[in-house]
């Protein structure tokens, strides 16, 4: 190990920055800090440079959670005092739960039985009402039955608002000055490695990069049984990443690739991560990890690479770090996650385990751009 490492990076003597004096929470939002990750996922020198959102008070989605809410009351969508219901699976539920305290609107999250026990109490002690769902949508899901409890609740209390975070473009917005933060911190960003959900988060940070950087490559990870990219709908263990509807704010025609993970790829990369990085997170993180470190390794080297980690490990104690669970749900691979398969078309076969496509496209074909790998 590199002890150089481990000096103070303020001489002796010399003054210190000064820390930010927040006088309200949602000023803690931003500017988080990126973190260097190489083995195992890549040799020295061959890694990735991390943003750890997961410093955030609530994780990555306090950014769109502030800004929906802003946005929406800057154009009167949203009343003083009016309440907010959102479908959540806990995340945007913490930033909702911060816009919600700090512009005065009691939170409703809608969420399913999915959701860990630890999230619903501090979503509870947050301030939020958690309302969860006792069945899956036929068709769509958890998240379709979600939308439309939802829907339920706006019916039931006029003047209440849903930021809908799965179409409202403003969640993209929202993480224009993430890339910024990138920008000014690594420089230069050659590709970016993102998870995929409502699609906000890639379309964002995407769009604010390749203003700066026009070849920037947006590689997305997505989980088995996700059927945004074209998979078909199956039952999903992995919170944070994939959807069982089709959200408008994916952009498919920013994408070079996408990677689908399956849950014991993502524990293995988020067990690794924390036992040498001191830095780790949910489902999102190990999948996004596990990816980050296949471009380090096969891009050429001196390819400066983004991964967005979205949050931290606290809420995922009880599964992704809980060896009893992991056992029962059989994820505790002993073998090492090197490789993807690969498939020419992302409907081409239904993936059950890492596998990559160069062929992205919306399975509903909203629109025909296509955007295929050059490499």
């Amino acid at each position: 190990m590199d002890l150089s490492l481990l000096e103070s990076p303020v001489p002796i003597g010399a003054v210190a920055p000064v820390p930010l004096i927040a006088r309200r929470p949602a000023q803690l939002v931003g500017n988080t800090p990126v973190l260097w990750i190489d083995e195992p996922f890549a040799p020295p020198g061959r890694g990735f440079h991390a943003k750890l959102e997961g410093a955030n008070p609530g994780g990555i989605k306090d950014r769109p959670g502030l800004h929906m809410v802003r946005e929406a009351r800057r154009r009167g969508d949203l009343v003083p005092g009016a309440p907010i219901v959102e479908s959540s699976s806990g995340t945007l539920g913490l930033g909702l739960a911060l816009a919600g305290l700090t512009y005065g609107h009691p939170v409703t999250v809608v969420t399913d039985p999915g959701i860990e026990p630890a999230m619903v109490r501090l979503l509870t002690a947050l301030g939020a009402r958690v309302d969860q769902v006792t069945a899956p949508h036929p068709e769509g899901g958890w998240q379709q039955s979600r939308r439309e409890r939802v829907a339920r609740h706006l019916a039931e209390a006029p003047g209440a608002y849903c930021p809908d975070q799965y179409h409202n473009p403003d969640n993209t917005a929202a993480y224009r000055p993430l890339a910024a933060e990138l920008v000014t911190q690594l420089g230069r960003v050659d590709v970016l490695v993102a998870a995929v959900g409502t699609g906000g988060h890639s379309a964002g940070v995407t769009a604010g990069l390749r203003e700066s950087f026009p070849e920037l490559r947006l590689i997305g990870v997505d989980a088995t049984g996700s059927t945004i990219f074209g998979q078909p709908a199956r039952p999903r263990l992995m919170r944070g990443l994939g959807s069982s509807i089709h959200p408008s704010n994916v952009d498919y025609a920013a994408f070079t690739e996408v990677h689908w993970v399956a849950p014991a790829e993502a524990v293995w990369a988020c067990r690794q991560l924390a036992r040498r990085h001191y830095a780790s997170g949910g489902w999102s993180v190990g999948a996004v990890a596990l990816v980050a470190g296949w471009v380090a390794r096969t891009y050429p080297a001196g390819t400066r690479i983004a991964a967005i980690f979205p949050d931290g490990p606290h809420r995922y104690l009880e599964t992704v770090y809980n060896d009893l669970w992991c056992r029962e749900h059989q994820l505790l691979a002993h073998e090492t996650f090197l490789e993807p398969d690969e498939i020419a078309e992302p409907d081409e076969c239904v993936v059950t385990h890492w596998t990559r496509c160069s062929r992205v496209r919306d399975p509903l074909g909203r629109k025909t751009a296509e955007r295929a790998s050059a490499r």
